[in-house]
């Protein structure tokens, strides 16, 4: 196909910038976890972006940040090795927070690569800013470092959602497609319905909570003689016996609703009726342990 464009992008920026709120309005369905917690992204989930005169593939990263922990270590790690495999990388910023040390110290990082990669800057969730704090901001983004192309946007409702994938699309290089049509992630769907659990786990939990929840799907089959459900048991891991009981709840009522909201969203998923059997279990000190981060799939 002539003028044909395919390749990969990916988006950074700080902890709970509308990463992977962008990537999900840019594919049209939900491949990467939203939370209003930050550091909530852990694996690189690729969505994929079908148009007629491309494909786009997109790379949706971990927060950069400064880590205390040794998962926060292999996180940021993750995210540099992602910058350096992209066609393109798009910086996110928020409108409605002032550029900061955090923003300055990935602007920095990204100056290294932007030789040889265009870098997008995105001033994200317009739609909680006025117009005169966009304008400030999109100004504030330029004094940072020189981008390929600057451009303000709302996931949440819809503002130049198109608009960027143009703007991305048109520096991707000319190829083939490299998904077949149709298909929007190439995650493993064991891998989407833990992060969909780990999604609902982190609902209303206090700050601290986040980096201590992990999930593995032990086992996802379909039901014996039935072709309309699906059977999943799942291990919701924490740190410590105090965890345990947060997410477990009153009464085990908040473990219950946790099964309930991520049910809703595997269903979705999966096209087909749910029984989701969970379970609590502790891992003690798991984000620093090198043996249980790489069994919880670190």
């Amino acid at each position: 196909m002539d003028g044909y464009r395919s390749g990969f992008a990916c988006f950074v920026g700080r902890p709970n910038a509308g990463k992977s709120t962008l990537t999900n309005a840019l594919v049209g369905t939900k491949v990467a976890i939203t939370s209003s917690k930050p550091q909530t992204t852990r694996h690189t989930i690729r969505g994929i972006v079908h148009r007629e005169d491309g494909q786009l593939v997109l790379v949706d990263t971990p927060g950069l940040h400064r880590p205390r922990t040794l998962l926060g270590q292999r996180l940021n790690d993750l995210v540099r090795e992602t910058w350096s495999e992209v066609d393109v990388v798009g910086f996110c910023v928020p409108a409605d927070q002032k550029v900061g040390p955090g923003d300055k110290f990935i602007a920095a990082e990204l100056a290294k690569i932007a030789k040889r990669t265009p870098v997008i800057g995105i001033v994200t969730k317009t739609d909680l800013a006025s117009q005169q704090q966009v304008a400030e901001q999109l100004l504030a983004l330029q004094n940072v470092m020189e981008f390929a192309d600057l451009i303000p946007v709302s996931a949440q409702e819809g503002y130049q959602v198109d608009r960027l994938a143009d703007l991305v699309l048109g520096k991707l290089p000319e190829g083939p497609a490299l998904y077949p049509d149709g298909e929007l992630t190439d995650e493993p769907e064991l891998t989407l319905v833990a992060e969909l659990i780990r999604e609902a786990a982190l609902e209303g939990v206090r700050d601290e909570l986040p980096h201590s929840i992990a999930v593995i799907v032990e086992e996802m089959l379909p039901r014996e003689g039935r072709d309309d459900l699906v059977d999943i048991h799942a291990n919701v891991f924490v740190e410590r016996p105090s965890q345990k009981a947060i997410i477990l709840g009153h009464r085990g009522e908040r473990l219950k609703q946790v099964g309930i909201n991520s049910r809703r969203q595997i269903e979705k998923l999966l096209g087909t009726r749910v029984y989701l059997d969970l379970h609590i279990k502790i891992a003690k000190d798991w984000q620093r342990d090198p043996k249980q981060l790489r069994r919880l799939g670190f």
